[in-house]
């Protein structure tokens, strides 16, 4: 018995259809993350152009310190870069699987049944594809997470630096000025 017998014109059609809903879904996984490798790209710069401003021989210890997060945070944002665009290019690539399994839904019905092992296979691969992309997107998530809580223990130490510094001038005065 054919695949033309076991589906009838509809039936065809409502099973090339069926695919566009993973097709929908790996769309707005591209566009989150697009956009996730945008804030990355400007993240970078930023830190660019922080890095450029940096005095270039000083050893003090703020300068040091934010050497040492930049570097930091450039080794993070290297890691998010290119598992973002691992992830976007196995959605583009999932996206492509699904859209084939669509349009060789009716070359099998079109061929009796033939090759109906076709739009199987492609939309099975490009369903693991998607299952694969979110994996990365989830290792993303948590690298960005730890690049974040490194920097946040940067600026702790910062805070503390400098509300000590602020207290120590108030209580001990330098050289008896501003004693009344």
């Amino acid at each position: 018995m054919s695949m033309a017998d076991l589906l009838g014109t509809g039936d065809v059609l409502a099973a090339m259809i069926t695919p566009a809903v993973l097709i929908s879904a790996s769309g707005m996984l591209v566009l989150s993350t697009s956009n996730r490798l945008g804030r990355v790209v400007d993240r970078i710069r930023k830190l660019t152009e922080l890095a450029e401003d940096l005095p270039d021989e000083s050893a003090s210890v703020e300068v040091v310190e934010k050497r040492s997060l930049i570097a930091d945070q450039v080794g993070w944002l290297t890691l998010r870069l290119h598992l973002l665009q691992s992830a976007l290019i196995i959605f583009y690539a999932s996206i492509g699987l699904l859209v084939g399994s669509s349009l060789t839904v009716g070359l099998s019905a079109a061929a009796y049944g033939a090759l109906s092992w076709v739009p199987i296979t492609l939309a099975l691969t490009g369903a693991t594809g998607l299952m694969s992309g979110a994996v990365i997107l989830l290792r993303e998530a948590r690298t960005a997470v730890k690049g974040t809580l490194n920097e946040l223990k940067h600026i702790r130490k910062v805070v503390a630096r400098k509300t000590t510094m602020r207290v120590v001038s108030i209580e001990k005065p330098e050289g008896g000025q501003g004693e009344g």
